[in-house]
């Protein structure tokens, strides 16, 4: 198997886990790229495609590395001061405020404090594509706590309502505010909504083997149908069977629908990893870049069944070294933020090193966050930029 690209003799070490994840870590396909002072610095691919070779220009479905681009759309708006994040929701979606989620606020969403961590109502088949169907069944929900006072993680629901209020505000939907005002003027290989004509690119899915350990999530949601953890993997109306079909790939889906590739990840927070800018275009004010990169909830997730932290809208540094490999989250430096993707994608920001990162693949692998092949790289990364690593798994200088 022979890996492509490119990468600065510093980070020779990135290149040779990259190699490893091929030769030891059961890698199919995949591509890591990595940026420094807005610089690429590492840009590799190779593995297979599904049937042909992973090239350049190869896209893949990232899951919920999709959060990152959704959250990036609110703080566009945020920055701008056209959304205000301690504003109820309802201030933007009126319909929202039924069934004790009138003191929502914005903030509650993007941190996944909301308590809308799955959909109580049946839905249909296809129904996660259709953007008036979810957002109409989220805005009639219960809650299942109030708003504001637990966090756990919102996997299918968080791109509606991040989205929907976007919307709201701008008057543009989801992917085209994507599209206009990041996607765009950055040139990212990212599309929240795939054209037609890129579909020849797409390496699809392999799922997870059979017989890997399952996080404590998986284990209640199997074995408790009604649990919201069961909710979650059992009303879905089919959209992880079907998520490597045109049909999903064509549709909005601001949670997990996003398809791009390691390059379009890393480049994605390039900017706010430096200053919130690149060549020119700018996403936010540097003001914005502490409340992307503030933690707003941390501790125990009532989803997910572990600890985790979340800022507004992206997920933080995991100090969770001693919990089982498939239990933790993703060991960064403190400053950094981003998102991981199920399977094992991930895309991060960190302003403090002025570095951005993205791995992408086919294979999935275990687990609530990065497995071993993404993990590898980000250690790399920061130990070529001298950081060392704490007992807990935190990098810092």
């Amino acid at each position: 198997m022979t890996v492509e690209g490119t990468c600065a003799d510093e980070f020779a070490e990135v290149r040779a886990e990259f190699e490893r994840n091929f030769a030891e870590r059961g890698e199919l396909g995949g591509g890591v790229h990595v940026t420094l002072d807005g610089e690429t610095v590492v840009d590799l691919w190779g593995g297979d495609a599904g049937g042909r070779p992973w090239t350049e220009d190869t896209i893949t479905h990232v899951w919920s590395c999709t959060k990152g681009a959704t959250a990036l759309c609110a703080h566009v708006l945020a920055s701008r001061g056209e959304l205000d994040l301690d504003a109820p929701v309802t201030a933007y979606w009126p319909e929202f405020g039924q069934n004790g989620k009138a003191d929502t606020l914005v903030r509650h969403l993007l941190s996944h404090q909301a308590g809308l961590t799955a959909v109580r109502e049946p839905v249909p088949p296809g129904g996660m594509l259709d953007w008036e169907l979810m957002t109409g069944l989220l805005a009639r929900q219960e809650p299942f706590w109030a708003p504001g006072t637990r966090h756990g993680y919102h996997a299918l629901t968080f791109g509606h309502l991040i989205g929907e209020v976007i919307r709201r505000v701008s008057g543009l939907a989801l992917a085209e505010f994507f599209e206009k005002e990041v996607s765009g003027p950055l040139g990212l290989d990212f599309w929240l909504t795939l054209p037609d004509d890129l579909e020849p690119l797409v390496a699809p899915t392999v799922p997870v083997e059979r017989g890997e350990a399952l996080p404590g999530m998986y284990v209640t949601g199997l074995s408790e149908p009604g649990s919201m953890q069961g909710l979650l993997l059992g009303n879905t109306g089919g959209y992880v069977a079907a998520s490597n079909t045109r049909e999903a790939h064509a549709a909005q889906y601001g949670s997990v629908g996003g398809m791009s590739n390691a390059r379009g990840l890393a480049q994605m927070y390039r900017p706010l990893a430096s200053g919130g800018e690149y060549n020119g275009v700018r996403l936010v004010d540097e003001a914005q870049l502490p409340v992307m990169s503030g933690v707003e909830s941390a501790g125990f997730d009532e989803m997910l069944l572990a600890p985790t932290r979340f800022s507004a809208g992206f997920m933080k540094a995991a100090a969770n070294r001693r919990l089982p490999a498939v239990e933790r989250g993703v060991a960064m430096s403190e400053d950094a933020f981003g998102h991981s993707g199920m399977g094992g994608s991930l895309g991060f920001a960190d302003p403090g090193a002025r570095m951005s990162f993205g791995y992408a693949m086919t294979k999935m692998g275990p687990g609530l966050g990065v497995n071993a092949r993404g993990q590898s790289l980000v250690d790399a990364v920061y130990r070529a930029l001298g950081y060392r690593q704490a007992l807990t798994g935190t990098w810092f200088r």
